[in-house]
């Protein structure tokens, strides 16, 4: 389907673009957001019509998001999740939970505005981006941990996880033995050999 963009979409084009999307693309995105028109006659006469207007509006929104995006900017907000030893969460963060931090922190965005490609599942830092316009996007650090001061670890930029199987492996002193059975240790074995030497041979 051709359409007439009335403002600009990532990878798409600007204001004004004529453009051919698939027609789902268009049916359940882009026309039900007014984010585009159906590039018929009609249609362009409008659009020429509103162009200044329609530039205008986007100027004022973006010139709103621009100094929205300067107080958000490289904020960081922290989330206390239950995990498991392997730093998989028991659920995961989606757009829902980012929003209702950032609103507590006194940043009110909506839910669109947060690209968040899948869930968070897992511990650690991410960088999630908000696109607070078509041409205004920010990052948002986002800190999943178990605990307040796992999150001050992380914050720093000590993996929690590696941190942890290093102090677990740490523990693990028992001698190898190259030549022992699986399972079995080296004094084990030591004990062992001798014993099978004495058996006397039959013949």
């Amino acid at each position: 389907m051709e359409i007439i963009l009335l403002e600009r979409v990532e990878k798409l084009g600007a204001i004004g673009d004529v453009v051919t999307v698939k027609d789902g693309f268009a049916r359940n995105f882009l026309l039900p957001n007014k984010k585009a028109l159906r590039a018929n006659e009609a249609n362009r006469k409008v659009f020429e019509a509103n162009r200044e207007r329609i530039v205008a509006d986007n100027a004022s929104r973006r010139g709103v998001a621009e100094t929205e995006a300067k107080t958000i900017d490289g904020t960081s907000v922290t989330l206390i999740r239950q995990a498991s030893n392997t730093g998989q969460l028991y659920g995961s963060v989606a757009v829902r939970d980012l929003v209702e931090m950032l609103e507590a922190d006194g940043h009110k965005i909506p839910k669109s505005a947060i690209v968040l490609d899948k869930p968070i599942k897992a511990i650690g830092v991410y960088d999630v981006k908000v696109a607070l316009h078509p041409e205004v996007s920010v990052t948002v650090k986002v800190n999943v941990a178990r605990s307040p001061e796992e999150a001050e670890m992380q914050a720093k930029g000590v993996d929690v996880m590696a941190a942890m199987f290093e102090k677990d492996e740490a523990g693990f002193v028992e001698a190898y033995d190259p030549n022992a059975e699986p399972g079995a240790t080296a004094e084990v074995q030591a004990e062992e050999a001798p014993a099978a030497a004495e058996e006397p041979s039959e013949g």
